[in-house]
């Protein structure tokens, strides 16, 4: 499987662990400019901006780790246009979502409002 497939797996599963926890799916994979946002979805009355990582193991650590500071910026100036483009005003959060799939199992960890801006 390659990285890319690998990361469209997780997400799918991802989406599916959401929809079973009451979960409003808006949006997937919003882009702008040169970032991405997975998962846009409703909470009761919350916006959750969702990134998705997805690994075949964990041994060089939990698929949420990758989530640096860097990435957590990026993740928030996109977040910030979907928001300002689509004139939402509702409470917003950013949760992961870290996967481990591999042949011997699947394990699903929600982080929810795992960083703030």
């Amino acid at each position: 499987m390659t990285t890319i497939e690998l990361g469209q797996f997780g997400e799918n599963i991802a989406e599916r662990y959401l929809i079973e926890k009451g979960y409003r799916i808006l949006d997937r994979n919003f882009r702008f400019k040169k970032g991405e946002i997975d998962i846009i979805a409703e909470d009761n009355n919350d916006l959750v901006l969702i990134e998705v990582k997805t690994r075949q193991t964990a041994e060089l650590g939990e698929p949420w780790r990758a989530v640096t500071r860097a990435k957590q910026r990026q993740i928030i100036y996109i977040a910030n246009n979907y928001i300002q483009s689509r004139q939402i005003s509702k409470n917003s959060r950013f949760d992961i979502v870290s996967i481990v799939a591999n042949s011997y199992r699947t394990s699903v960890e929600h982080i929810i409002d795992a960083f703030n801006p």
